[in-house]
């Protein structure tokens, strides 16, 4: 860490100089790394550290306009800076690949005396990294080729921000009679007011859709919300994404890959493309066992309202698990959410990672893009190392899923490590799924503040291969299940804590329904695998998504396809994923493992808590994430913590 104090980035102060801050800012940070690429391309310097040096400023410049575009384009209330956010995210992507194709660039990298670099293994690896970049991006071919490339690239980051405005614009509602709602919650229908016309609106954002299909005992209301729900994007996007999918495919075979996910693969822990089916089988044989054990139970609880029942329809799902769990584990979802009040829910996450890393989140006043939205001073032994914010109710125009945003890369001297989460909860009382995913989604932000520290914005952050990103989030997760933890935070109005027989009754329902988990979850990666290697078939030409997706749905998943819906045009990880969705399991067999070091009796442990801080999460991409997790364990990652997991 520096020793020499940093200072955050200053927001605008007022809601009219937002378009120009952006606008400006933007600019600048373009301008410099212009220069600097410039510069290095007409006069490198002959020093090969200073060469790299000034390669990855350049690129951490132009990082901040990319981070700047993606971030304010899925968050901010105004639609003009929205806008200006997604047009710097794609000039930001046209620089980069402008700068992949320049052959002047390449050269100057390869001239470079390697032996000059060894004795300095992060920078021998930049170095590595960087003629790969360069060879991926297609910079040996001709001319022709390489203006292709360019404009194939250009058109991707359209598509893709095209499907993440559609899919987070297009909010479906249904309206129903009060007397529709029996079952729902008294704090969710005290902030869904009956209308003029006497009916009451349920939209699907998550803190409608999630309690409506959990708790509402009309199942016309739970079928009409879940239809609403899974038609998000409909029929908007399935032309988008066949368009992405062949463009992404073009792209990897131009540069010399069987396919897209060849091409994604040869960058991740995984290695290979066909790895990805490989993997998805495996975990799909894994989990056959628990789902059918998992199905038996929901089905004889289902056949006691339909007797004639064969199978449970997926919008049945959630509120017949709900009731599986409350009669044969004693686990009643209504009564669990009355001790996760949202304010004591955000403080105890603060206060349980403070403790466990050493850190302390200090509250500042300062600017932000909306009032939801509060700001934290990351300090650890008394010095700031970054700054966070969080932003966690749903509203209009803002991205609707879950997810931790960079503002800006932190490197040692240069720039504070700063991120943002992102989230959509209730601001009242949370399922207790939504408090896993803040645990969840916060990891990704410690990832990025304690690894914000290092020589190199390439390394810098959530830098390692994109299939151990989840690891440390999905880890960090398991403390918003232990007794002993939730206890500090999780209290009822009363002020009474979460009795620790819940919590051991709340883990033990958890374990019902983990095979269904698995399959849909290997559904989802079959889905993000196969519409993209699907591409590689010519002659059987675009395949017909909605077909494709029933086809793999009726293969993986554990619940029936509901008819006429489309579940894959909101399914937002078929833009930054791509491929690449089973690295969401790829990661969880690396998590258990990674859990499996700690003490569940003494999970605040420091000696093993700080080890598993500097040596996975403070070194950012510094190192292969399997090295990183072997320097943690003092092994190998293996399978088995996660197969005794599934299987118990």
């Amino acid at each position: 860490m520096t020793s020499v104090p940093l200072a955050p980035l200053d927001l605008p102060t007022s809601s009219d100089a937002w378009p120009a801050w952006v606008r400006d800012r933007s600019a600048a940070e373009l301008a410099r790394a212009t220069a600097l690429v410039d510069d290095l391309r007409a006069s490198p310097p002959a020093d090969p550290f200073a060469v790299l040096r000034q390669w990855d400023r350049a690129a951490g410049h132009l990082g901040n306009v990319a981070a700047l575009g993606s971030l304010f384009g899925n968050v901010h209330p105004g639609s003009e800076v929205r806008d200006l956010g997604d047009a710097a995210e794609q000039e930001a992507e046209r620089v980069a690949t402008a700068w992949g194709l320049d052959r002047a660039l390449y050269d100057v990298f390869a001239a470079l005396d390697d032996s000059a670099v060894a004795a300095d293994p992060v920078a021998a690896r930049l170095l590595a990294k960087v003629r790969n970049d360069f060879r991926r991006s297609g910079v040996d071919k001709d001319e022709a080729t390489r203006t292709r490339i360019a404009q194939v690239r250009e058109r991707i980051t359209e598509l893709d921000q095209e499907f993440s405005r559609v899919t987070r614009d297009d909010v479906r509602t249904i309206r129903v009679t009060p007397a529709q709602l029996d079952g729902m919650p008294a704090d969710w229908l005290a902030e869904h007011p009956v209308d003029d016309e006497g009916m009451v609106t349920v939209t699907t954002d998550y803190p409608d859709s999630v309690p409506v299909r959990m708790f509402a005992r009309d199942q016309e209301v739970r079928r009409a919300i879940t239809v609403a729900f899974l038609d998000r994007g409909w029929p908007a996007t399935d032309a988008l994404l066949t368009e992405l999918f062949t463009l992404r495919h073009e792209l990897a075979t131009t540069v010399g890959y069987a396919d897209w996910p060849s091409y994604d693969a040869d960058v991740k822990m995984i290695g290979e493309g066909p790895a990805i089916p490989a993997f998805i089988d495996k975990i799909a044989a894994a989990a056959e066992e628990p789902m059918r054990r998992d199905l038996d139970q929901l089905l004889a609880r289902y056949r006691r309202d339909f007797p004639d029942a064969t199978e449970v329809p997926g919008y049945d799902y959630n509120h017949y698990a709900e009731l599986v769990r409350v009669e044969q584990y004693e686990v009643d979802a209504q009564r669990v959410r009355t001790y996760f009040d949202f304010g004591k829910v955000r403080q105890g996450l603060l206060d349980v990672t403070g403790r466990l890393f050493g850190l302390r989140y200090e509250p500042v006043d300062v600017p932000v893009w909306h009032e939801d939205v509060t700001a934290y001073e990351v300090l650890r032994d008394g010095a700031p190392i970054g700054r966070i914010y969080l932003d966690l109710h749903p509203r209009e125009g803002k991205y609707k899923h879950a997810a931790q945003f960079t503002l800006t890369d932190g490197v040692a001297g240069e720039q504070l490590p700063e991120g943002v989460l992102v989230c959509n909860f209730s601001r009242g009382l949370m399922e207790h799924d939504h408090v896993v995913t803040l645990f969840h989604e916060f990891g990704h932000l410690l990832h990025h503040v304690l690894a914000g520290h290092g020589d190199w914005f390439r390394f810098a952050g959530v830098a390692t291969e994109w299939d151990f990103v989840e690891a440390p989030s999905q880890m960090l997760e398991e403390w918003a299940w232990h007794a002993d933890v939730l206890r500090t935070f999780a209290t009822d109005a009363a002020g009474t804590p979460i009795p620790g027989e819940l919590v051991a009754a709340m883990r033990a329902a958890d374990d019902y329904g983990k095979g269904i988990y698995a399959r849909t979850q290997m559904f989802y990666a079959a889905m993000s695998y196969w519409f993209h290697a699907d591409r590689a078939d010519a002659a059987a030409g675009a395949p017909d998504l909605t077909a494709r997706m029933i086809e793999l749905q009726e293969r993986y998943a554990a619940l029936p396809y509901l008819p006429g819906t489309h579940m894959f045009a909101s399914f937002g990880h078929l833009g930054g994923y791509s491929s690449a969705y089973y690295t969401y399991m790829w990661s969880l067999v690396i998590a258990k493992d990674l859990f499996s070091a700690f003490d569940e009796s003494d999970l605040f442990a420091p000696e093993v808590a700080h080890r598993y801080r500097d040596r996975v999460l403070a070194p950012g991409g510094s190192g292969d994430a399997a090295d990183l997790v072997a320097d943690f364990l003092g092994r190998p990652f293996a399978f088995d913590a996660y197969a005794a997991w599934l299987a118990r």
